[in-house]
């Protein structure tokens, strides 16, 4: 009998997997990880240094969500115009070419195109990276596969808050040159381990898929993902730093384990869903993910801030690897990309809305206490709205084909 870790005969193993999954790390790595997330801890030294405005700096990364979304929305259509691999690879050179770029101050304008760019690429890798590398793999290995695909993105996240600072220290310039370099050694790797596109035989295309009900739900469930964590990734370290009063060099300090969490809990979700499947763990993710933004409600203490860190970095990607899995298993293999990309689309909508709200909230009441209520309910709604979805109404009314 076939163990759920040993493919039968003739599908891949975990070791001839590997290579490919870990070319999927590494699109969302450059992607995400460095192209996205490199970018917040520069913030900083790019003011300090005077190459741009206060304001400037912010109008970047909102460029950079700007072109996320742009990217996501069109990722379908580059990839069914030269291939998912080919798109990701063309991706990843515009995304080395936006990070050499930036590595020096030739204007406002200059900035905005080059960030803009890198949110463009970043969407596309985040939709086409999880299916392009699924496509061939057995449903046995899926859970680690996915989770190794998304660790891109926290390993990016946990390099941000730690190594990007102490680079910056060499000056801006030498920081966009390591991260360009470091892209474009990525780059190479994943150009050759990347699967080949198995395209549909002739006339025999699949038709687009349909939004009915459950599948509708599971995407309200994603969006309030992206809402309910907007208190740890925005306001976190200055909630600890300021609204508790324990200084920036100890906000940093959670932020490190945060940064931990997010490194490995993709893997983790990934091997629990091939114990208990992707829907469950979709499930128990969220709920669990309120329970730890929740946390300071309950206590300040140093174990009780530890622990929410860590927990809600490792579902920040972890809930990502689970949906995604969950969303292959429902709609197959020649829908994933389709269904994948409006839910990384929701995603970004979501999570930006939510920020600029969040954020208008707390200018208004400068109560930290009410965004960590409002991120709890908003992932408990989540939750139940996953659990709402499901797979056996979807199947006979969201049959995609």
């Amino acid at each position: 009998m076939t163990t759920p870790t040993t493919p039968p005969a003739g599908e891949p193993s975990g070791r001839s997997i590997l290579p490919a999954a870990l070319a999927g790390l590494s699109a969302t790595l450059i992607g995400n990880g460095i192209a996205r997330f490199a970018y917040t801890p520069l913030i900083p030294a790019l003011i300090a240094a005077g190459w741009f405005a206060p304001a400037e700096a912010v109008y970047l990364a909102a460029a950079n969500l700007a072109g996320y979304l742009l990217g996501a929305l069109g990722a379908r259509r580059a990839a069914m115009a030269v291939g998912g691999t080919r798109a990701m690879q063309w991706a990843m050179l515009a995304t080395v070419a936006s990070l050499a770029a930036c590595a020096w101050p030739l204007g406002f304008g200059w900035y905005l195109f080059w960030r803009l760019l890198a949110g463009v690429t970043g969407g596309v890798l985040m939709v086409l990276a999880a299916p392009t590398v699924l496509a061939g793999v057995p449903p046995a290995l899926r859970g680690r596969t996915t989770g190794i695909v998304f660790t891109g993105v926290g390993t990016g996240i946990a390099a941000a808050g730690t190594i990007v600072p102490m680079l910056a220290r060499q000056g801006l310039t030498v920081v966009w040159l390591a991260l360009a370099l470091v892209a474009a050694l990525l780059t190479l790797y994943a150009w050759r381990a990347l699967p080949r596109d198995v395209p549909p035989p002739a006339g025999q295309a699949p038709a687009g898929a349909r939004v009915g009900l459950p599948l509708a739900l599971l995407l309200a469930s994603y969006g309030l993902d992206a809402a309910g964590f907007v208190p740890h990734t925005v306001f976190w370290v200055d909630y600890i730093a300021r609204g508790l009063g324990q200084g920036l060099e100890v906000g940093g300090g959670y932020w490190i384990l945060f940064g931990f969490g997010a490194a490995v809990g993709p893997f983790l979700m990934g091997l629990l869903a091939e114990r208990i499947g992707f829907g469950r763990s979709y499930i128990l993710a969220m709920a669990v993910k309120g329970g730890g933004v929740a946390l300071p409600l309950v206590s300040t203490s140093a174990v009780a801030l530890s622990a929410s860190s860590l927990i809600v970095g490792a579902l920040i990607s972890g809930t990502t690897t689970l949906c995604s899995g969950w969303v292959l298993e429902r709609v197959g293999v020649a829908h994933h990309r389709q269904v994948w990309g409006w839910m990384t689309s929701a995603f970004a909508v979501t999570q930006a809305g939510g920020a600029y709200g969040c954020s208008l909230l707390f200018a208004a009441t400068h109560s930290y206490t009410l965004l960590f209520v409002l991120g709890t309910a908003a992932l408990a709604a989540g939750a139940l709205l996953a659990a709402l979805s499901s797979p056996g109404r979807y199947a006979a009314s969201d049959d995609p084909a």
